[in-house]
């Protein structure tokens, strides 16, 4: 079991984040806007983990940061800066910022 688990929209936002978390910590893919059984699937997969939410913010993201703050109200919200375009796209150095604050990144990064 996970201690940690981050949400993220799609496999190259995962892929991007894969070498720079803890280890206790897995990432999720909604691979879009997640259908009813997708967010069962994730909610299941979930468990007793800390969830963080990490999407990109465009139309798309917001819509799903929306849609998984309801089903998953406890989620703590990751934010990279709009001008990045998106979490496959922000500067490691600022994504590592933003998972140190969390402590979520690795000792290793």
């Amino acid at each position: 079991m996970h201690e940690n688990i981050i949400i993220v929209e799609g496999k190259h936002d995962k892929e991007r984040l894969a070498s720079l978390i803890k280890r206790d910590t897995l990432v999720l893919c909604t691979y879009g806007i997640p259908t009813h059984e997708h967010l069962m699937q994730l909610k299941n997969a979930i468990g007793d983990a800390k969830v963080y939410v990490f999407t990109d913010q465009d139309q798309a993201g917001r819509r799903i940061r929306g849609i998984l703050t309801e089903e998953i109200p406890d989620a703590i919200h990751l934010h990279t800066k709009a001008e990045y375009g998106g979490v496959e796209k922000t500067p490691i150095v600022y994504l590592m910022h933003i998972l140190e604050r969390y402590e979520l990144l690795s000792e290793i990064s």
